[in-house]
């Protein structure tokens, strides 16, 4: 089987596209690594989609740069700038078979007969449909017209692969089964791939970085574990997992920082990232990094409102002085104190916990 394509890294510089007075994208610096997967994440609206047209060729950016490896590729036509698109709909010809289908682009590409015979082959034993290449996309599932599609992407050797909201219209236990799929296909290959998903689990379980997009800026790019755990803006502790935003004041204290909290009690904190200036301040913890504590010296206090049992979890509501309410997440066994509706408990990091501090909302 011939070699892949050689491993490119994709660039964007200082990309922005406008419609008419609507930006779209404004001022995007981006550079993957050569056979990473890249996720484009954020919701409607935000420039995902319009950056990975951009790429593609289907879309002219009105400034800035796209380059593939050295070669800038802003004036190629689609077809010449060595990447493959697959789509959210597949795009499969009705009317043709799998192998086909898979053939297609190496046709149109001036290949002959035997070297497009061993290359569908390659490929539809990559995507585990060689036994399907007589079929017609009418006779197959969802996800086998997903294989076929990424089978004709790669047959012609991109260097960059574009994944437009592959998932979308799966059920949820094939849309898991794909991701595995395509995230050991693209492994395998070694293939630079870009994303773009509104589905947070989907870029934290398949990217090996995340841009989180709003409002055509990236508000942050790194690993899921740090978006996660260290979003660099409010707005990506918000749309990324579940996070509660206490209200309070920041002040220096000892070997860290102390945020008094506006409903009572305080935290002490090591580190005040991204924020570290001290006045008043938004804490922003996850769930599963609060602990629930006997009340008293100085922690938060709140009242137990509802416990749910989710999986090997129990999620707690609780209701703060003052009206506002948080969530902590407990293992069910052998996690932390067994806890009721009406309960009085003290709220505390976990050892080690993450926690970011942020300017509040003016």
């Amino acid at each position: 089987m011939p070699g892949p394509a050689p491993r490119v890294a994709l660039h964007f510089i200082g990309v922005q596209h406008r419609y008419g007075d609507a930006v779209a994208v404004a001022g995007v610096d981006l550079a993957t690594r050569p056979g990473e997967l890249v996720a484009l994440l954020g919701p409607s609206g935000c420039g995902k989609t319009t950056l990975l047209r951009i790429v593609a060729g289907l879309l002219r950016q009105t400034a800035g740069q796209v380059r593939l490896g050295d070669q800038i590729v802003d004036a190629l036509p689609t077809g010449e700038r060595g990447v493959g698109i697959v789509f959210q709909n597949y795009a499969l010809f009705p009317h043709m078979t799998v192998q086909a289908n898979v053939a297609y682009g190496l046709r149109a590409r001036g290949l002959g007969g035997p070297q497009v015979a061993q290359r569908v082959g390659e490929m539809l034993d990559l995507v585990h449909m060689d036994a399907f290449a007589g079929r017609y996309p009418r006779e197959l599932s969802g996800g086998q017209q997903q294989r076929v599609a990424l089978a004709r992407t790669l047959a012609i050797r991109p260097q960059v692969l574009l994944l437009d909201e592959p998932f979308a219209a799966l059920d949820k236990n094939l849309r898991l089964d794909m991701q595995i799929e395509i995230r050991r296909i693209q492994r395998e290959l070694g293939i630079t791939s870009l994303l773009v998903t509104h589905d947070q689990e989907e870029a934290m379980s398949m990217a090996d970085r995340i841009a989180v997009m709003h409002a055509g800026r990236v508000e942050q790019f790194d690993t899921p574990e740090a978006v996660y755990d260290r979003p660099a803006s409010l707005f990506v502790a918000r749309f990324v997992g579940t996070a509660n935003l206490l209200p309070g004041r920041l002040a220096r204290s000892g070997d860290g920082f102390t945020l008094h909290c506006d409903s009572g009690g305080s935290f002490h904190l090591p580190v005040a990232a991204p924020c570290s200036r001290e006045g008043q301040a938004l804490l922003s913890v996850r769930p599963e990094h609060l602990a629930l504590v006997p009340t008293g010296h100085g922690a938060p206090e709140a009242v137990v409102a509802m416990v749910l049992p989710l999986g090997p979890q129990h999620v707690v509501e609780l209701t703060l002085p003052g009206g506002g309410t948080v969530k902590a997440s407990l293992q069910r066994h052998g996690g932390g104190p067994a806890v009721a509706p009406g309960d009085r408990v003290g709220l505390a990091l976990r050892p080690g916990a993450p926690a970011a501090v942020f300017l509040p909302e003016v």
